[in-house]
């Protein structure tokens, strides 16, 4: 599991804003906007372990990513989240705003 800012003495603020930078530049068109639209409704809100979640999601491979969240590929049981499923919803969308 990914260790925390927090812990290595870093605030929660700083790690917030390292994933929210992450998550709008994955480099991946589509996923920087998924993951960017779930970050500006959800990152404030999130728990610590709902923060190593995301991590460890951006730490994941582009197209396995997006492959889960088009259900294209099934979910390994370690990204199997809540955390998940918000961002999946994300694509639900019947009109996705996903450029929040």
């Amino acid at each position: 599991m990914p260790m925390s800012n927090t812990q290595h003495g870093g605030s929660s603020e700083v790690r917030r804003k390292q994933l929210l930078f992450r998550c709008q530049r994955r480099g991946f068109k589509e996923l920087d906007l998924i993951f960017g639209a779930f970050v500006s409704e959800h990152l404030n809100r999130l728990s610590d372990g709902e923060l190593d979640q995301l991590d460890a999601l951006l730490n994941v491979p582009d197209d396995d990513v997006y492959a889960w969240l088009r259900g294209h590929e099934p979910v390994p049981a370690r990204h199997v989240t809540t955390l998940f499923g918000k961002l999946k919803s994300i694509c639900n969308r019947k009109s996705p705003a996903w450029n929040v």
